[in-house]
């Protein structure tokens, strides 16, 4: 029998992985935000356009693409570190 233990995630791992968190939660945080801001009347008279609602409201264009070409790199360097381990274990 073979003794396969996981082995733990690098740091390269693991900091792309709290990335994606921190920019996809920021993101629907901003959407919660708007959706309040809205059930509370910030949207009327252009309110979204004054103060930091503009921002809040450019978040989610920006984070959620970010979060997935972040998704898409974990994945890749998840996949060549498994693949250089397996490539080790075989020979």
């Amino acid at each position: 029998m073979t003794n396969q233990t996981p082995h733990a995630a690098g740091r390269p791992e693991r900091i792309l992985a709290y990335m994606v968190a921190a920019t996809v939660g920021l993101s629907i945080l901003a959407f919660f935000a708007v959706i309040i801001g809205t059930w509370l009347g910030a949207g009327a008279n252009n309110g979204f356009g004054q103060g930091v609602w503009p921002a809040i409201l450019a978040l989610p264009l920006v984070g959620l693409p970010i979060g997935f070409i972040l998704i898409i790199v974990l994945l890749v360097t998840t996949t060549v570190r498994r693949a250089r381990e397996a490539r080790q274990n075989g020979e």
